[in-house]
């Protein structure tokens, strides 16, 4: 049986109450660590606090941002389709997974801290003895998640 992977995504697409500030997935993020897991042999599902579309930070398609990774994904229609429609948090039965890694960008920080739902299978999954991970901002999907108490260790990349 191979190692399962909840890979977790934004749905903001901008800033606030201001439309004219667009933000979303910053996609470097993602497929950086997709790319490793990918050639491990892991698994991986991509879930998103309320399921469906995970827009594009416009920041992360431009130079120095936009690398090797990111343009592959971003020209492979497979690949841009798992963000079209990402999993809910109600559909993910925390059990089949081993490890769960959270996305960084800009818009996380308004989803990912209030999302009961991924702060459950968060809290499952880590008091199993799995894996939590998250990358830059990404670690707000941390923040308003509560475990039983115990320390398991920490890891700063």
């Amino acid at each position: 049986m191979s190692t399962r992977i909840l890979v977790v995504v934004t749905n903001v697409d901008h800033y606030g109450a201001d439309p004219s500030h667009p933000t979303g997935l910053w996609l470097s993020e993602l497929t950086h660590a997709y790319d490793v897991f990918a050639e491990r042999g892991f698994e991986q599902t991509i879930v998103s606090p309320a399921g469906g579309e995970s827009p594009l930070e416009p920041r992360s398609l431009k130079f120095p941002n936009y690398d090797k990774s990111a343009k592959a994904w971003h020209e492979d229609p497979a690949r841009m389709a798992l963000l079209q429609s990402t999993a809910s948090p109600d559909q993910i039965d925390s059990a089949d997974y081993d490890a769960i890694f959270f996305t960084g960008g800009h818009a996380v920080m308004f989803d990912f801290p209030g999302s009961k739902g991924l702060q459950r299978i968060t809290r499952e999954i880590f008091e199993r003895g799995g894996v939590v991970g998250a990358v830059c901002h990404g670690y707000a999907g941390l923040l308003n998640t509560q475990g039983d108490g115990k320390v398991r260790g920490v890891v700063c990349d």
